[in-house]
């Protein structure tokens, strides 16, 4: 399974990828530097505006918040396309069959595709937060209560989607492959962000088709746990500020969530493995 993850890599550099996303990587972390310059550079208008708020906090947190969801998506887009035609692509192509006639089983082809994608996802996205927590840190002088928890949400969230294209891959062809999970992962953000306005407005009914779409497309609730833990520490006005909209987080990132994320994770290989074992090549 690592040879083949390492074919998978070697050939993700040979036809640049990587190269096209640092490039772009540099862009994004450039233009949120601007950003929170700017950003900062009116963060004394919350002190006077409002009482007991920390402008810094607002700023910070808003900053990096939106950092997240730009990393998260980053990251997405990155294990998507190392993955939407990863095995019906290659047998169509007639690659896949020239490995399967070695002595390799299906679940080593699909494992290893998912070691390399979802590895290499996992490390980009903790990469960029860790570069937006730093640079976030030496404009603006805030520094979230917790750094780590975020980035392992991250790379949970990443490696989820990562299976979910991966199992996509063996259904369907790569473009309807990538279209169906880009509109899940929308979906689930858009869920949450219904959550989020249900509690803000008391509203059970959006509460509960937040919740429910937490429990099917876990990537989301730990998207939201990674916002959550930017503001954990905050309490008042300010930390009812900062839970607002589409940038604040309710959900718990606790051991409940963190097994149900495993445990989601095999369950999407293990039906992944077995569409490809009945699948003809």
């Amino acid at each position: 399974m690592t040879v083949l993850a390492r074919f998978a890599l070697r050939e993700a550099l040979r036809r640049r990828v990587f190269t096209v996303v640092a490039w772009l990587t540099v862009a994004f972390l450039v233009l949120y530097a601007l950003g929170v310059w700017q950003a900062f550079k009116i963060s004394s208008d919350f002190d006077s505006g409002f009482q007991n708020v920390d402008g810094d906090t607002v700023v910070g947190a808003t900053m990096l918040g939106l950092g997240i969801f730009g990393t998260l998506f980053l990251g997405v887009v990155l294990a998507i396309f190392l993955t939407l035609g990863a095995i019906r692509g290659d047998a169509e192509r007639g690659l896949l069959q020239q490995l399967l006639v070695r002595p390799l089983t299906r679940r080593d082809v699909l494992l290893s595709r998912l070691l390399a994608a979802g590895g290499v996802s996992a490390a980009y996205v903790a990469a960029v937060y860790l570069g937006a927590v730093l640079i976030t840190g030496a404009i603006g002088g805030w520094w979230p209560g917790n750094v780590l928890t975020p980035a392992l949400a991250l790379m949970g969230a990443v490696v989820l989607v990562t299976a979910l294209s991966l199992t996509g891959s063996v259904l369907l062809a790569a473009t309807a492959n990538g279209i169906a999970v880009f509109m899940a992962f929308g979906a689930g953000l858009v869920a949450g962000l219904l959550g989020q306005i249900g509690h803000a407005f008391g509203s059970n009914t959006l509460e509960s088709v937040a919740d429910v779409a937490s429990f099917a497309l876990p990537f989301e609730a730990l998207y939201q746990a990674a916002l959550g833990e930017l503001t954990s520490r905050e309490t008042g006005l300010a930390g009812f500020v900062l839970r607002l909209g589409p940038l604040g987080g309710e959900r718990d990132s606790g051991i409940g969530l963190w097994l149900w994320a495993v445990a989601y994770l095999v369950v999407i290989m293990a039906l992944a493995l077995r569409a490809f074992r009945r699948a003809d090549l």
